[in-house]
């Protein structure tokens, strides 16, 4: 699972991405995961739902 991740690091932004100062790479990185991977990718193993649907639907079915 780690590998999965760091391939899709690198080639969604490590690849793309001058970084002139580490502050920039760490914003950018922090941004990577908490915004883009970790809310709007789409993960096969949450049936290609985002982790926010997924939830959304997984409460629904509780109330």
């Amino acid at each position: 699972m780690a590998e999965n991740f760091f391939k899709i690091l690198k080639s969604e932004l490590v690849k793309h991405t001058n970084f002139y100062s580490i502050f920039q790479a760490k914003n950018d990185l922090f941004e990577f995961i908490e915004i883009w991977y970790n809310r709007k990718r789409k993960h096969s193993h949450l049936g290609y739902k985002t982790p926010e649907q997924f939830n959304n639907h997984n409460y629904s079915k509780c109330a």
